[in-house]
Parts: C-alpha cells; structure tokens; sequence
C-alpha cells in the first residue's frame, strides 16, 4: 500500500498537532490558555439563527452547485457597498474559505508550476499547493522589518517561467500585515505585467486598525480582471466559523469554468448553511466597528505585555488578530511541549503556534510563535503573564540562562 507523494508534502498543521498533549494537560488538572487557533469567541450575529430555525422546507435538498441565489446575492450586494460591482457568475460559494482556496489552487496549477507567498504564512497554503502538486517561491521577510514584503524587486527576482500566481493574505495571517493602496497597486501591476494570477486572501478585510487602509480589497482595480481571485468567507468576518461558508470572486470566465467543474463534482455546500450566511449580511455595520474595536483593545494588550518580556521582538500589527514574534528561547516547539508537560503558574499554562510551520524556507521561524489574540481581555492579561513567566522559567531551567543581577 501507498500514499501518495502530494499527501507525504503535506504537514500536520502547528494550530492543532500539540492537541494530544493538551488533553493530556488538561487530564492532569491544567488550565490551558489558548492562543493558537483563530477562533473568534465574539457572538454570531442572531441573524444566522433566526433564519436557520425559520427554514421549514419539506426536504432539504442540493443546493445549486455554485451557491444558492439568495447567498451569492447577500455577497453581491456586501461588495457593492464596497464599491465592486460583480455579475452573478463571478462568485462561487464555497466550503469555508478553505475550499475556496483548494479549488483555485487545483483550477490554475498543473505539477511543478510555482506560486509566490510571502512567508511566514497560513500554514495550510501548503497543504492546498502541495494537493494541486505545485511549489511554492517564498518571499523572505523578517521580524526586524515587522513582516513587510511588498518590494518590487524581491517579487520579480521570485518569477521564472513556472510561475502561475502570486497569493499574498490581506490583512495577514499570521503576521497582521494590511498593504497600502500603493503597495496593492504594485503588486497588482507586477500580475498583470507577468501575465499571473493574484490570489487575495482577503477574509479579514474589516479588521484594520488604521483608518488610512480603510476596507482593502484587491477588487477595486478593474483592469486586473483576467488575473484576480478573491478568497473570501463569513467565518471570521461574522465570527461563524462553524459555518462554513465562504466564496471565490473572479471575474476570469475561463477560470469560473474551471471552477464549476469541481463545485459540481463536490455536488454543493450544505443548504442550511448557506441560508444563515445569506442572513449574516443583512447585520449591521455597527457590528464591524463593535468588533474591531474588541480586537484593537485585545492587540494592544498583547503588545504591551509582549514588549515587557526582555529579548521579545515585535511589531505592531495593524490587521487581523494575529501577530508573529521572536521569543528569546532556542526553539519554540520544544518550548510549546514544555509548557504543556513540565510547566504550570498555579495550575495554569499557555498554547500558542510555533513559528517554523509558517515558513517554506527551512531554518527560519524555530524560535517565533503565532498568537491569535481572541480571548475575552480578562484570560488575554492572564495568558500573557503566564507566557513572561514561562519564558523566564524556561530560560533558567532549559536553557541555563542566568538573569543578569539586579543593580
């Protein structure tokens, strides 16, 4: 018996392989603050439920493979108000974002073609490229220059005969980067010029925390058409992750051809679901501003209690609720085990993503972590003492590091 050589390039994903270890913790009495997975823990809004329990048809059929009407027109009408106008064809429901992302990695690559990513990035981009049999070209950034890759040059010295698209997540994930309008129009024009795709990873749109980004999307510039795709989904956006809604926008005919054709050998997302995500457009606006000013608090929390640990660097993020830092340990895998085997501050411990799996380039990442600040603020003030202490107690313990004296 053999598994395939696509599925071998494939990793487990950093958010969820230490969660056998976290069981074990909390079996042992461990309180577990967790800061490894996106999960938003504000309400979805009570539309979604509203219209899930009105929904009385006699049998809950297929859904049309492409989406049902009611959803791809709430979408439709979502990015009007952003100032994009779309055609019915142009947006595909999707299961999550993620197979959003997985269909138009398997519609535009064929094996060994490659796609440019600034790394660190969403580890599961891998896993989608890998599955379509591409590659990936990563684009280096570093902590010191809080993430940043929108350079002209460091691009196009990453383009070779096999590349088919670049795919940039905005604002990031993991790094809460958010471009300007003059990076995105560079990096647009870079697609067109090099006749690529542009893959928008853009499901955290309405979380910048500078209002001179306003509400990015690549969409707004028509004269990249042929070459844009839009990754989208009501799941962080609307905190409905169990959802499992999302879309791809393109305006390429050729591409939505494509597209459909895997849409329909998955049959169609689940109908009940989708009637709730159809709802979740009709909330308010307020909703985003309650929201964004949530995780604007919780991020600087973070990054005051970041920037109190000696040796810890960090930048600002300004989007998304997520940040990347470099912790002053000697590999933070080992030190994410530790945390969850050896250490406890009366009873509790802390999970986080290490760095590493965010990385195509090996050796890079081994002492950086991922935190997603999405807990409420009192377990976020918590969660972050209780990291400074592990740190410290790592540092004397493990690494046999000796705290300078006190003057």
């Amino acid at each position: 018996m053999q598994i395939s050589i696509n599925a071998n390039r494939c990793e487990p994903s950093p958010m969820r392989k230490f969660h056998p270890y976290a069981v074990k913790a909390q079996k042992a009495g461990k309180k577990i603050y967790h800061l490894n997975i996106g999960q938003p823990d504000l309400p979805t809004p009570k539309a979604y439920y509203e219209a899930i329990r009105s929904f009385d048809e006699r049998t809950l059929e297929y859904a049309e493979s492409p989406g049902k009407p009611i959803l791809i027109d709430a979408v439709r009408n979502y990015y009007q108000g952003l100032g994009v106008d779309l055609d019915e064809n142009d947006v595909l429901i999707t299961t999550g974002g993620s197979e959003a992302l997985l269909l138009t990695c398997l519609s535009i690559l064929d094996p060994y073609t490659e796609v440019i990513i600034p790394e660190p990035y969403y580890p599961n981009y891998t896993t989608f490229v890998h599955a379509a049999g591409g590659v990936i070209r990563a684009l280096p950034t570093n902590p010191w220059e809080g993430y940043r890759y929108a350079k002209r040059e460091r691009i196009e010295s990453l383009i070779t005969k096999n590349t088919r698209a670049i795919l940039i997540t905005n604002p990031g994930n993991p790094t809460g980067v958010v471009l300007d309008q003059e990076e995105m129009r560079m990096i647009a024009d870079i697609a067109k010029e090099h006749n690529l795709f542009l893959i928008c990873d853009e499901v955290y749109r309405e979380f910048c925390y500078d209002d001179k980004f306003g509400v990015p999307t690549m969409a707004r510039f028509r004269d990249i058409d042929e070459n844009l795709v839009i990754i989208d989904s009501v799941s962080k956006r609307f905190s409905a992750c169990g959802a499992r809604v999302g879309c791809v926008v393109t305006r390429n005919k050729e591409l939505q051809q494509a597209l459909l054709k895997f849409c329909q050998s998955r049959l169609a997302v689940a109908t009940i679901d989708q009637i709730g995500a159809a709802a979740l457009y009709s909330v308010d606006a307020d909703f985003f501003l309650r929201s964004k000013a949530e995780y604007q608090r919780r991020r600087d929390t973070v990054i005051r209690k970041l920037r109190q640990i000696p040796g810890v660097v960090v930048e600002e993020p300004m989007g998304a609720f997520y940040l990347m830092a470099s912790l002053p340990v000697d590999d933070a895998d080992k030190f994410q085990y530790w945390l969850l085997e050896e250490f406890s501050d009366d009873g509790d411990t802390v999970m986080f993503a290490p760095g590493a799996p965010f990385y195509e380039t090996p050796g890079k990442g081994i002492n950086e972590v991922r935190i997603a600040y999405v807990l409420n603020q009192q377990d976020l003030e918590r969660a972050m003492d209780v990291l400074a202490k592990g740190i410290a107690c790592y540092q004397r313990t493990v690494m046999k590091i000796t705290p300078p004296a006190e003057m």
